[in-house]
């Protein structure tokens, strides 16, 4: 396998990034006078648009080659692509990854012209208290953007590339322009996703997502039942509440996710939490990694060990068959490197965005090519304030949007620079087989050691350093955390992989 992955990248490095390749991608990629050039040549390419210029018809020659070449090289039928391609989410994804090529040629992983995700957290008014919020939020900051600055934000992310934007919080539907913003966003071709805690959500207010353009809904439970998620989230009642908001979004057609912040306390409902999705009829459920950081650093000592993420990852990939739903993703980078020791028949993770046999998640080479932690290399996100930070579980400040446009910041941020480039890893990370479609988790290892090159200590493959790690500010390691070491079981050892 690896020798094959091998010989595909040299494939792509001769293909895309030589010299006459880059100076073609450039061509296709440089702005013209009947419009977007790349997007011109893929209309032209689909067949779709014929009303363009000379220019655009040579570029669209020209990206059609280049998409029947790697199709061959990745392994991927062209008509997936073409189907792909209809829909403005994936064409927008595939111009930035041929823009990020022209402009970095070709690198592992792939560095994006801008990133494919931005979460932004909309504010920080929420309704619940919930013991692991990365943000401790609870009230509005007092220099929110306003609604001038967030269309405003809009249309740089729209005029970058970025392919979605989550409103997430905070509680974003206690902001009162959150729909003007989000028909906004929709409005600009950006994929409108919603992180929520569904207490707000009643029918007339899933509707109202619906209406507003808003493509994906992705609601918080954190037990099975009322007594355990209730107790995580702090207020009585939140779980009915939840549920019911969830029902609402399946019901006005909104694809809809169970989100589940994983934590010691609901280690053991995880199947129950998967059986409620089930029973409620939505498309996905994804696992969070934990990562103690905003409020959750009170509950640092509840953050699960490496072995039993490990046997949580493979718990999800057992979950997912085609057809069937929901489902089942996980946050942690570690995900694609457990379905490749699994052997797995439904694809490798690029991600956490999806896990089925589609295009999106189908070779190995693929996953090299983008996978593993994407934090200021896929997606970053944005404070209520303007503040861009690498990952929201990772509160370093790379640049505010009403200082510098949000492009500038993304190109050129030491911080994201950093996260770009996977030679600079330490401990078990940087020689790892898996280094390209894992890369360790950036934010836990900037969490326990302060490091942004520090070994995961959320990873079977660094149970060395777990002892080491203290994270900054505390008085505690994590060696003095009850049943963080010793507790592999034998599949997880026998299963764990370079």
């Amino acid at each position: 396998m690896t020798d094959d992955v091998t010989i595909t990248m040299e494939a792509v490095e001769r293909w895309l990034g030589n010299p006459v390749s880059l100076s073609l991608l450039n061509f296709v990629t440089a702005d013209d006078e009947c419009g977007n050039r790349l997007s011109n040549a893929i209309d032209a390419y689909l067949g779709t648009k014929r009303e363009i210029c000379w220019r655009c018809r040579l570029a669209g020659k020209i990206v059609g080659y280049t998409l029947h070449k790697s199709s061959g090289i990745f392994g991927v039928d062209e008509n997936e692509i073409r189907k792909g391609l209809s829909e403005t989410v994936f064409k927008r994804g595939l111009m930035n990854v041929l823009t990020g090529i022209a402009h970095f040629g070709v690198t592992r992983p792939q560095m994006i012209y801008a990133p494919f995700l931005v979460v932004w957290d909309f504010t920080h008014m929420c309704n619940l208290q919930c013991r692991h919020c990365y943000q401790d939020a609870q009230n509005a900051l007092p220099d929110e953007l306003s609604t001038d600055e967030a269309k405003h934000l809009i249309d740089e992310m729209s005029a970058a590339g970025v392919v979605a934007v989550a409103f997430s919080g905070g509680e974003p539907l206690m902001r009162r322009d959150f729909f003007e913003i989000a028909a906004y966003a929709h409005k600009h071709d950006l994929y409108v996703a919603l992180a929520s805690n569904g207490t707000m959500i009643t029918p007339e207010v899933a509707k109202r997502l619906r209406d507003t353009g808003v493509d994906y809904v992705e609601i918080s439970i954190d037990g099975m039942d009322t007594a355990s998620h209730d107790a995580i989230r702090g207020i009585d009642g939140a779980f009915d509440r939840s549920v019911n908001g969830i029902r609402n979004c399946v019901t006005a057609g909104i694809y809809s996710c169970i989100a589940t912040t994983v934590t010691r306390q609901n280690y053991g409902q995880i199947e129950g939490i998967h059986l409620l999705a089930k029973d409620l009829g939505v498309n996905r459920m994804i696992c969070f990694n934990f990562i103690p950081t905003g409020r959750g650093l009170d509950i640092a000592a509840q953050d699960i060990s490496p072995c039993q993420r490990e046997d949580l990852l493979r718990t999800i990939l057992s979950h997912n068959h085609d057809g069937e739903k929901p489902e089942v993703l996980s946050t942690a980078p570690q995900f694609a490197r457990a379905a490749l020791s699994e052997d797995c028949h439904n694809g490798v993770p690029v991600g956490h965005f999806h896990a089925g046999n589609g295009l999106e998640g189908r070779t190995r080479a693929l996953a090299d090519f983008i996978g593993g932690c994407g934090a200021g290399r896929l997606y970053c996100s944005i404070e209520p304030d303007g503040n861009v930070q690498p990952c929201v579980f990772l509160p370093v400040t790379v640049g505010n949007v009403r200082e510098k446009p949000f492009l500038e910041i993304w190109r050129n941020a030491a911080v994201l620079r950093q996260l770009r480039d996977r030679s600079s890893l330490s401990g078990h990370c940087a020689i790892c087989g898996s280094k390209q479609v894992c890369g360790g988790c950036r934010a836990r290892a900037w969490a326990y050691f302060g490091d942004l090159n520090a070994p995961d200590p959320g990873c079977i493959n660094n149970l060395s350093y777990r002892d080491r790690a203290c994270m900054p500010g505390r008085n505690s390691s994590l060696h003095e955390v009850p049943g963080v070491s010793g507790e592999c079981s034998g599949a997880s050892v026998a299963a764990r992989t370079n």
